[in-house]
């Protein structure tokens, strides 16, 4: 077994990968990847469903996958040679369709968390105002009281009562 050492996965191994499998970033990249799968899905039946069949009836009644330039015709031995730009621009408006969909979410996700950023700024000014305001009415009620602030490290003393005059 010497000879498979650093090759063969240890138990080691497989448990750390099994740790790192079970976190949730593993798990959130599959369910993109699905999700992403089926918005691809998606695209391609709008492409090809809804705005390919308008185009090929514009450009003269022909499927719109089916535009080429034929450079050779079929011989007996070779099939029909040809630059197919109908699949090529079927390609880019499903990747035009995709490109906007992921700049119009990363865009909204931006807005997300720029708002998120200004409430926890806003958070902190308000926890900031409340701790100045607890602390001013604490001063007054000591005062009113007529207790000695005592920060200063000097000993709190009661107030002197005024002796009842007769």
């Amino acid at each position: 077994m010497v000879l498979f050492d650093g090759i063969l996965p240890s138990m080691g191994l497989l448990k750390e990968f099994r740790e790192f499998a079970i976190k949730g970033n593993v798990v959130d990249m599959g369910v993109g990847v699905v999700l992403g799968v089926a918005f691809n899905k998606m695209v391609q039946s709008i492409v090809n469903d809804l705005i390919l069949p308008p185009l090929g009836m514009l450009l003269g009644k022909v499927p719109f996958k089916e535009l080429a330039w034929v450079l050779q015709p079929a011989t007996e031995t070779v099939g029909v040679i040809s630059i197919k730009y109908g699949l090529f621009l079927n390609a880019c408006i499903e990747f035009s369709i995709i490109a906007l969909t992921v700049f119009i979410v990363v865009k909204i996700m931006n807005k997300v968390n720029v708002g998120i950023e200004k409430l926890e700024e806003f958070a902190d000014k308000v926890e900031d105002d409340i701790t100045e305001k607890v602390e001013e009415v604490e001063g007054d009620i000591k005062e009113r009281i007529g207790i000695k602030d005592t920060t200063d490290g000097t000993e709190c003393t009661p107030p002197q009562q005024d002796e009842p005059s007769q």
